[in-house]
């Protein structure tokens, strides 16, 4: 199983040279890929700015959403030709892992309609494929040209409806934090729904899990994840609890995850220190 690394794009006050030192380190301990979150209103970088600007730091690191909130975005054809650009620009790097998302203000922020955008998204998805693929109509295929077809596209969620997208559009599934035992179960409903959709070979299965390593990182990260959760009332405390908050946790966790045919598992840091990225490495490589 493969390890990537977020970049602490939604830490309030990160700043730019902090994310930057994040991508390198993260390259340079031999993380498989950065992973950014997307969240609308809130103090956060934008993901696709940040790849770009991490895609300028390093050379070999994938680049992932994990996930983009892909449904607000309001032109599918302005999206498709930002994702292609950051796919090209950094060589083929990107992985596009989409959800539909939990938060109504940010739909609400740009006027789309919260209760349409499953709908919106499988939309959307169909649309990136053809845009791509320079199948859309004349005169509606954005450049540049995609690398390979273009990125893959990964699509995250538990519902019934956002496995049966995965399986319709995507080239994988990817979930959020819960336990090895809760991702063996959605991980084998989503190769149920691949299967059942006539999909050869095997999606590529992903997860996230938060991560912040450490006493002294522990409250901190603690403060975040309950304001960042706060959207979702008794549901923040379940953020914080399955927090991985020291080194035996998280080898534990990640052989799990492994025993359950996750391919790569992204830890997403809680606190922006960079030095956690050297103590998540040791934790999980010895």
């Amino acid at each position: 199983m493969e390890i990537g690394i977020g970049l602490p794009t939604t830490i309030p006050g990160a700043g730019g040279d902090e994310l930057l030192a994040w991508a390198k380190r993260g390259e340079d301990l031999g993380f498989s890929s950065l992973g950014v979150l997307d969240r609308l209103m809130y103090d956060s970088y934008e993901p696709l700015i940040t790849l770009a600007a991490a895609a300028g730091a390093t050379s070999r690191i994938r680049l992932t959403t994990s996930i983009l909130i892909a449904a607000y975005r309001g032109d599918q054809v302005v999206l498709a030709k930002q994702l292609a650009s950051l796919h090209r620009l950094s060589g083929g790097r990107l992985v596009v892992s989409v959800a539909a998302g939990p938060r109504e203000d940010d739909y609400e922020a740009c006027g789309t309609p919260f209760h349409r955008r499953g709908r919106r998204l499988d939309d959307l998805l169909g649309e990136l494929r053809r845009l791509w693929a320079g199948a859309a109509s004349p005169g509606l295929v954005p450049g540049p040209s995609c690398v390979n077809g273009g990125p893959p596209l990964i699509v995250g969620g538990h519902s019934e409806a956002a496995m049966r997208r995965a399986a319709t559009y995507g080239d994988g599934w990817i979930a959020g934090g819960s336990s090895a035992s809760g991702y063996d179960a959605l991980a084998q409903r989503a190769r149920t729904a691949w299967q059942a959709a006539g999909r050869t070979g095997e999606p590529r299965m992903l997860a996230i899990a938060y991560v912040a390593l450490g006493a002294d990182a522990r409250e901190a990260a603690g403060r975040y994840l309950t304001e960042y959760y706060a959207f979702a009332g008794p549901k923040a405390d379940m953020a914080v609890r399955s927090m991985l908050t020291d080194e035996r946790q998280l080898r534990e966790f990640a052989d799990g995850y492994e025993a359950s045919g996750c391919d790569e598992l992204i830890l997403i840091p809680c606190v922006t220190d960079v030095g956690q990225a050297d103590r998540i490495a040791k934790a999980v490589w010895g």
